[in-house]
């Protein structure tokens, strides 16, 4: 039965303008890591950069699984079922608790197989720096996953100021540390993990107290041990694909790697470069992603399939407008950012490439092809998207990059032009299936 629900302008940018800045601060972030172990030699950033595509598939993973997890809260909060969002968001730490702790033991366990084989073959001192870094900062794990749970349970609440203060003081935690120990002990890439394990561990602590508020729109229960079947059915339902389809996501970017690597170090460089810096671009899509989450989940809790559709089209609209200034103002002070690299000519020469091509693709088609698909999975349908997203990034962006990148000699810029292609697939599949009505019957299941 539908019920009552409503979003002001007000609320929506109560929602929005901390999502942004949070979104704004995690790629700062890196940003900050990057142009700071870049003064420890080109050889170091190229292995901070290398095991970060492994510790950028973990956040995404963490975060695409508890968003997913998260939209079951929210669904409850459209039924006005208080209890069983609470008891939802303490089955959810439990699981992805759980979950991380398994991924951490693999990632030790792995080690040589990832920085010897997955990496390929790299230079000595790239291999030396890769392996300390790695060694600190997947401790992180668990701290991560908590973290991510409890930030996207805050969203689905509408409370995204919470999420947005406690990213902000683990990421200032994160920056203050670099900057001691890389500049003032001269600790090199340990001066970058450290603070990371700190941080994330300080910011587990905060998001676990946070949730027991007595004044949110639902509390988390008391911490269990014990599994509620049912909602663990949903959990994996709504959680799991999206954590493997951002898995699946990041283990073929890491995949080319491979490809990467052998063309050298400039590349190397290059790429890493061009990922934070595209990040920017990208800031208010993902944001709007995030708040399409929390705003059709609960529209779906409801039972007001139409509201659901026409928030999704106005926030679409406004992801269209915030992108071309995210990407205007990334293009705008592209070149002094450049100069903090402490990189070779060549590796900025592809840097700068990367970004204005980057730039042109994400304001037309990016917002279709990772926005849109948010309220697909907010509504249940998250078993489509994961299979769609799966096939396109295999076949367009791994396996069509590196026939670009290797075969017809395009280098790291056939791999980024391959990534375009993939963008216009998922949009070919997600556009239809959002217009159509198959989506509105994925809702949660009750025993």
């Amino acid at each position: 039965m539908e019920t009552e629900l409503e979003f002001s302008g007000r609320d929506l940018r109560r929602l929005i303008i901390p999502l942004v800045i949070e979104q704004l601060l995690a790629i700062t972030v890196g940003l900050f890591d990057s142009v700071m172990v870049s003064q420890v030699g080109e050889a170091a950033m190229s292995a901070v950069s290398l095991v970060d595509t492994v510790n950028v598939l973990l956040v995404n993973a963490f975060a695409a699984l508890a968003t997913g997890g998260a939209a079951i809260a929210g669904q409850y909060l459209g039924r006005r079922e208080i209890q069983k969002a609470g008891h939802s968001s303490a089955q959810l730490l439990l699981f992805i608790g759980e979950i991380s702790l398994l991924i951490t033991l693999l990632l030790y366990m792995g080690k040589g197989f990832i920085l010897n084989i997955v990496f390929g073959q790299v230079e000595a001192d790239v291999a030396a720096y890769a392996n300390t870094y790695f060694i600190i900062v997947e401790a992180s794990t668990p701290f991560l996953a908590i973290y991510s749970a409890g930030a996207a349970l805050f969203r689905v609440m509408g409370n995204s100021k919470i999420s947005m203060w406690v990213s902000l003081v683990m990421n200032a935690v994160n920056i203050v540390g670099n900057a001691i120990l890389i500049f003032g002990l001269r600790m090199g890439v340990e001066g970058v993990a450290i603070p990371t394990l700190v941080s994330r561990a300080a910011a587990a602590i905060a998001m676990t107290v946070l949730l027991r508020r007595p004044d949110l729109p639902f509390r988390m229960e008391r911490l269990t041990l014990r599994h509620d079947r049912y909602v663990v059915r949903n959990i994996l339902r709504f959680g799991v694909p999206n954590g493997l389809e951002s898995s699946m996501f990041q283990l073929g970017k890491i995949l080319l790697l491979s490809t990467v690597a052998v063309l050298g170090t400039a590349s190397v460089a290059a790429n890493a470069i061009g990922n934070n810096i595209t990040s920017f671009q990208c800031v208010a899509g993902n944001a709007m992603g995030l708040a399409i989450v929390t705003v059709v989940s609960r529209c779906i809790g409801a039972g007001s399939y139409e509201k659901a559709r026409f928030y999704t089209k106005k926030l679409m609209r406004y992801t269209y407008v915030f992108m071309a200034l995210c990407v205007s103002l990334t293009l705008l002070f592209l070149p002094p950012v450049l100069q903090l690299y402490n990189v070779s000519a060549e590796a900025e020469n592809y840097a700068r490439q990367i970004v204005w091509m980057h730039g042109v693709m994400a304001i037309l088609i990016w917002p279709l092809a990772f926005t849109l698909p948010q309220a697909l999975r907010a509504a249940g349908d998250t078993r489509f998207t994961m299979i769609v997203s799966t096939v396109s990034m295999w076949t367009m962006r791994v396996g069509f990059g590196m026939f670009l990148g290797r075969h017809l000699g395009f280098g790291v810029l056939g791999i980024w032009m391959a990534m375009f292609v993939d963008w216009a697939l998922r949009i070919a599949f997600f556009l239809p299936r959002f217009l159509g009505r198959r989506w509105e019957t994925m809702g949660l299941r009750e025993p």
